[in-house]
């Protein structure tokens, strides 16, 4: 997960913010990693207060992730991964989770944060792997950024994974566009693998949930089920379709009690 500051070039996101909390490291938080400082901390535990099945959900979304790589590398038959909004490295990452179905698959790992791409380049030392400090808002500079060009060929499908990251672009900052112009980019026979908080299934918690994040790095901009699944624009979903993180092609039976989570994902293929 990445995060967009609104203060800062999005060409040259080249400066580590620790006077307001950050959402990739409010998520390495929430997923209880240590790579994160107290602004993120307080700022987590506020997040929790009004969502309490925050940590739930994150590991959620992070497991969709793993079934949704495994899906498009086992089934799909993609070899070249494009992972924009990275986050903190997670074991496993999703190198390790392409690689251990079809070793050799290429991944170009892209975020704005410096913290994670320092993190990340330690981790994916190798020539089928890249590390790119680049801004989901300027989408034609990760496109045309030479390192990701080094090890991602356009000319062959690719899966994109938007993971939990664009609901940290405004509406004002036209993310359909944004979204569509990596869609455009992409060849026949792609994937798109995307991630989305909503408000749909906490309404009444959805203003305190998303006020956190107005003192962050980046705002949180919940979405409904119609207004997510406009970003796959003509791509053919996978079965189910958009549904909860939960619900993508789950592998064990979820808890009587487990709590919903606001998360939609999906998976979709880009035709000839």
């Amino acid at each position: 997960m990445t995060s967009l500051s609104s203060g800062e070039s999005a060409a040259h996101p080249d400066r580590i913010d620790t006077s307001r909390p950050h959402p990739a490291r409010m998520y390495d938080y929430f997923l209880g990693g240590k790579d994160n400082y107290e602004v993120d901390q307080r700022a987590a535990e506020q997040f929790m207060k009004a969502a309490p099945e925050v940590r739930e959900g994150v590991l959620a979304n992070r497991h969709f992730m793993h079934r949704a790589v495994r899906h498009v590398v086992a089934e799909g038959g993609v070899r070249q991964i494009l992972d924009v909004g990275t986050g903190l490295p997670t074991e496993p990452n999703v190198h390790q989770i392409a690689r251990s179905v079809a070793p050799g698959t290429r991944v170009a790992y892209v975020d704005n944060d410096p913290i994670v791409a320092t993190h990340s380049r330690a981790l994916a030392d190798d020539p089928d792997t890249a590390v790119v400090l680049a801004d989901l808002r300027d989408p034609r500079a990760i496109l045309d950024h030479p390192e990701v060009r080094a090890v991602i060929d356009f000319d062959r499908p690719v899966a994109l994974l938007l993971v939990a990251v664009v609901h940290f672009v405004a509406d004002a900052q036209d993310p359909a566009g944004i979204v569509a112009t990596l869609r455009d980019a992409l060849p026949a026979g792609s994937y798109l693998v995307l991630s989305h908080a909503t408000g749909d299934v906490h309404e009444d918690r959805r203003e305190d949930a998303a006020a956190v994040y107005n003192k962050a790095t980046a705002s949180l901009n919940l979405r409904s089920h119609t207004q997510v699944l406009d970003f796959f624009g003509d791509f053919a979903m996978v079965e189910p379709g958009l549904v909860r993180v939960t619900d993508w092609r789950p592998e064990e039976v979820r808890r009587p009690d487990a709590p919903p989570i606001g998360i939609y994902g999906g998976v979709a293929r880009k035709g000839a």
